[in-house]
């Protein structure tokens, strides 16, 4: 018998996708502060796939976890875009590819 190890947060249709591919899934539901810390790795998890290979499946990949913290957190989403845009119009945004190499003072 082979055994793999996840202890990950997956998708809702991975252990229908894997029991398909003759595997049996083990799995639990998170409690809410299971789920809250597995979402947080799940971001830094597919942030560094995405750092690995940019690619739109990837960027997608980090958006649906995003989602999915937002609405634990109870965040709507136009609330979060409008604050977005504030801090772009007070802050600016990425555009001018600005690096900050060091400030002086006298």
């Amino acid at each position: 018998m082979e055994i793999k190890e996840y202890n990950k947060l997956v998708r809702d249709n991975i252990p229908e996708i894997i029991e398909k591919d003759g595997e049996k899934p083990i799995t639990h539901i998170a409690e809410d502060e299971e789920y809250e810390k597995a979402l947080m790795e799940k971001l830094q998890e597919e942030v560094n796939e995405f750092l690995t290979e940019p690619s739109k499946k990837e960027m997608a990949d980090v958006l649906e976890v995003l989602y999915a913290i937002a609405k634990l957190k109870g965040f709507d989403l136009d609330e979060v875009e409008k604050v977005r845009q504030e801090r772009t119009e007070k802050r600016g945004g990425f555009e001018k590819k600005i690096i900050l190499e060091r400030t002086e003072k006298e």
